[in-house]
């Protein structure tokens, strides 16, 4: 990964609290001891360790293109970046 061990491409939050959603969304980019590169997703809801799974690419260009699909998939779903959410008792 030419000098990276980790890229942290995004941390999403969904809160809902009329449906008691309060979910996150981790996607990082990480350097393998194999020489491969994993994608890292974790997802649960806020406040726990939640779950987490691995994809393991062979370039870090094909690991950033999965990552970018999945970022885009969750933000269609709703999910924003963790610094752009409103505080539950701000939402309107």
């Amino acid at each position: 990964m030419q000098g990276r061990t980790a890229l942290a491409l995004a941390h999403l939050h969904r809160i809902d609290p009329q449906a008691n959603m309060a979910r996150f969304y981790c996607i990082d980019v990480a350097a393998t001891l194999f020489g491969d590169v994993s994608v890292l997703r974790t997802w649960g809801r806020i406040g726990t360790h939640g779950r987490t799974s691995f994809e393991t690419c062979t370039t870090v260009e094909d690991a950033e293109i999965s990552a970018t699909l999945t970022l885009r998939e969750k933000m269609r779903r709703g999910y924003l970046p963790a610094g752009q959410m409103l505080p539950p008792d701000l939402a309107v």
